[in-house]
């Protein structure tokens, strides 16, 4: 997977002024910019003084947002320990807001009355919270570009993520799905989708999805390479740690430049005469026996084969040599390694001398 790790970091690398509120949180305001970040602070209190802080985060009885003015365009309510928006009065910052950050809280609930005039919201960050449904809330977000509900508890991807006619991208990373739908609504727009972490056993429903350039899978349960025929546009595949045991149907991707298949059960390198574009092919921790099918691929920089069944290195010459754009070629762990001993490392330079790095070890010309 990406297998994720979204963030917004602009208020971070700009100088800031901390101001203390209600003696536990600390807003950050950067000189020059609109922005809000409101974090939690450890105290060494007594316990009767943390549950009374606790309480007031909760929202229950203020506005820790008050001071700031309704111009603010990017709010970030990190670990905060919010279980509701109720209070923030966040509809006050309906015309400037832009970026809303609320990850690592404990949401369960997505009010569509606070949400409903945050029309000019881009981004929005609900990661590792606690919802289990969206519902109607975000309908209104016309502007949306990149949403990320992951480390949730949605079992289902929202039908009504239709609605967000500009989102771009994205991100259910590690939520309880088990079937891909739900998308048909975003093909227009949606150019980078992560579903890795879920349930999901079969690739399927992406047809309306012609503008997608990056779809990442990993970590799911799925066993087949399929249902991919209309995402002409896609760039890079990414589905590591599933049950893929052939590799097949991915001649209509013909614009990939990347593809990501590790800790897989694929027994041979095939099925790749059509994606003449790849850059990066990882297919380490499989069970592949030898090195084929490749020499086509002539624009490859990155060959990752680690933990195969390969037991020579006669085939590297004919395959790879003349591909001038190889840089990285991983093949530790393969029965080779062993059998080479300690000519494993010049056998591989003699056979393929434009190469930079062998393993995680540069060679002495790069």
């Amino acid at each position: 997977m990406s297998e994720h790790e979204s963030g917004n970091t602009e208020a971070q690398a700009e100088p800031i002024q901390q101001k203390e509120v209600e003696d536990d949180l600390v807003l950050v305001e950067p000189k020059r910019a609109r922005v809000v970040t409101v974090v939690a602070e450890n105290h060494a209190d007594s316990e009767a003084e943390e549950d009374e802080e606790e309480e007031d985060v909760e929202g229950e009885s203020h506005d820790i947002l008050a001071g700031y003015p309704d111009d603010t365009e990017e709010l970030e309510l990190i670990h905060s320990r919010l279980n509701s928006l109720a209070n923030l009065r966040l509809p006050r910052f309906a015309a400037h807001l832009k970026k809303l950050c609320l990850r690592q809280n404990q949401i369960s609930f997505l009010d569509p009355q606070i949400f409903q005039d945050l029309t000019h919201l881009e981004e929005l960050d609900l990661y590792d919270n606690k919802i289990k449904a969206v519902g109607d809330a975000l309908n209104n977000l016309d502007e949306l570009t990149v949403l990320d509900l992951s480390f949730n508890l949605l079992k289902a991807i929202p039908d009504t993520l239709g609605y967000l006619r500009s989102l771009d991208t994205l991100y259910f990373v590690q939520n309880k799905v088990s079937k891909i739908n739900g998308l048909q609504g975003l093909g227009a727009t949606l150019r980078s989708l992560e579903l890795g972490g879920n349930k999901i056993r079969e690739i399927e429903n992406m047809d309306a999805l012609v503008n997608l350039e990056e779809l990442w899978l990993g970590k799911n349960k799925i066993t087949k390479l399929e249902g991919l025929d209309t995402l002409k546009r896609l760039r890079i595949l990414s589905i590591q740690s599933n049950r893929i045991t052939k590799l097949e149907n991915l001649e209509h991707l013909e614009s990939l430049e990347e593809l990501y298949l590790s800790h897989n059960g694929v027994e041979r390198l095939e099925g790749l005469d059509k994606n003449l574009k790849l850059r990066t092919l990882d297919v380490s921790w499989n069970f592949v026996p030898e090195i084929e099918n490749i020499s086509h691929l002539t624009q490859l920089e990155e060959l990752w084969m680690s933990g195969n069944r390969i037991p020579s290195l006669q085939a590297l010459e004919p395959q790879l040599n003349h591909i001038t754009t190889l840089e990285t070629i991983y093949l530790e762990g393969n029965p080779c390694q062993r059998i080479e001993g300690a000519h494993y490392r010049r056998k591989i330079m003699i056979a393929l001398p434009q190469v930079k790095q062998i393993d995680a070890t540069y060679t002495r010309t790069a």
